[in-house]
């Protein structure tokens, strides 16, 4: 039972650090802050516009896609800061690279919006 116990406390404390990450992300990122601003006029569309399951699952996949990669990249470029702190070239391709990955991925996004959305208002 006592492990069972120590077990549970130690999940508990790793929701703890994602929270403080969130928390971290919403606070300290613009660019996450862009991101959710968009997700939730995705959301509010996708209510107003009274889209289907499956288009749900695409909005709400897609919107946590993006914030997964926005995470990622933050991630990786504090990481980077602390073990690289000197500007170097493969530093900033590193950088670079994660962000590109943010991008694609925005881009996947809004066109799946656009489709979505834009079948709405064109049927």
């Amino acid at each position: 039972m006592r492990g069972l116990t120590n077990s549970i406390k130690k999940n508990l404390k790793s929701f703890k650090y994602a929270f403080q990450g969130i928390k971290f992300l919403v606070k300290e990122e613009n660019n996450f802050r862009y991101h959710l601003l968009a997700a939730m006029v995705a959301i509010t569309l996708g209510f107003y516009l009274q889209v289907t399951t499956t288009e749900w699952l695409v909005i709400i996949i897609m919107i946590g896609l993006v914030l997964m990669a926005e995470a990622f990249n933050t991630s990786l470029e504090k990481l980077i800061d602390i073990l690289h702190p000197e500007l170097h070239p493969k530093v900033g391709k590193a950088k670079d690279i994660a962000a590109g990955a943010v991008l694609l991925i925005a881009i996947a996004a809004a066109i799946a919006g656009i489709i979505i959305f834009g079948a709405k208002f064109y049927p």
